[in-house]
């Protein structure tokens, strides 16, 4: 999910209020470059947890004609399929065609929402298995944040290992509350249960800032510290499954990883056992 993924244009009428608008509910920033924020949600939408839509704002107007064109680009959805409002996680680039607009929306404000979500890092792109990792760097935790709220993770797995790799501390802030609350807060208690929580093991690393636990996930798993320092066994395509969701040059090292230890690629019309998200990349 980086602001290098093209950014779509479509030509659109001109109109007062933005076409297929949702409603800002909240917006929260957690660093210079990181904030997340929650719109309400289309009555007709339905979706899987982790899958992603297209959002955007409206395009400067041309300078010859007037007319606007909106900003789109692909967002996983951050909120579990049954929420009432839908969330988001995004990163902010100065120089973006969207973000460096999207990043000062205020609470009330207007984005635009094409309500037809796909996506591979879904349930049914994966064959049954007994552990499952969720690979992410940066904003990439955005559809384990959908998937970790959602019953059915829980429902079809002993073990959910959540390994998030960012650059400094700070960026890991998102995802570590998130988890956090999950396990405090009450109504999730209700929904989930304390046993299924349990099942959760996060692993949170650094690269560039000294942390607990330093280093790029594609080598901890290949010097196996990331097994030993959870207490399981390497990866075993029998029982493991994965999905993965970072930038291209991370996607392609942890599938490399993930081959070697004879796993295979999955997709909705043919699971296997792990799946990439590539909307966000290239």
């Amino acid at each position: 999910m980086t602001e290098q993924t093209p950014v779509t244009e479509t030509t659109a009428k001109a109109v007062p209020a933005l076409p297929d608008a949702q409603t800002v509910t909240s917006v929260k920033h957690y660093t210079d470059r990181l904030f997340a924020f929650r719109v309400t949600r289309p009555a007709s939408l339905r979706f899987r947890s982790g899958e992603f839509v297209m959002i955007g704002l409206m395009g400067d107007p041309d300078p010859k004609t007037g007319k606007q064109r909106p900003l789109l680009r692909a967002y996983s959805i951050a909120s579990p399929s049954w929420d009432e409002e839908l969330e988001f996680y995004s990163i902010k680039v100065p120089e973006g065609p969207l973000t460096s607009k999207l990043q000062h929306i205020k609470v009330g404000d207007q984005i635009i929402l094409k309500p037809k979500p796909v996506g591979t890092l879904v349930h049914d792109a994966l064959l049954p298995g007994k552990r499952l990792y969720f690979f992410a760097t940066g904003t990439g935790f955005a559809p384990f944040a959908s998937l970790l709220r959602e019953p059915e993770t829980y429902e079809n797995y002993d073990e959910i290992i959540m390994t998030h790799t960012c650059r400094d501390v700070e960026e890991l802030t998102y995802g570590r509350e998130l988890i956090e609350n999950l396990k405090q807060d009450e109504m999730m208690i209700e929904l989930l249960g304390e046993k299924n929580l349990a099942k959760i093991k996060y692993y949170p690393t650094t690269t560039r800032e000294e942390s607990p636990k330093m280093g790029r996930i594609t080598t901890l798993i290949e010097n196996g510290e990331l097994f030993t320092d959870l207490g399981i066994p390497p990866l075993d395509p029998a029982v493991d499954r994965a999905m993965v969701c970072g930038s291209l040059a991370f996607n392609l090292d942890i599938k490399a990883l993930m081959e070697k230890a004879g796993l295979n690629e999955g997709a909705n019309s043919e699971p296997g056992e792990f799946v990439i998200e590539k909307a966000f990349v290239g």
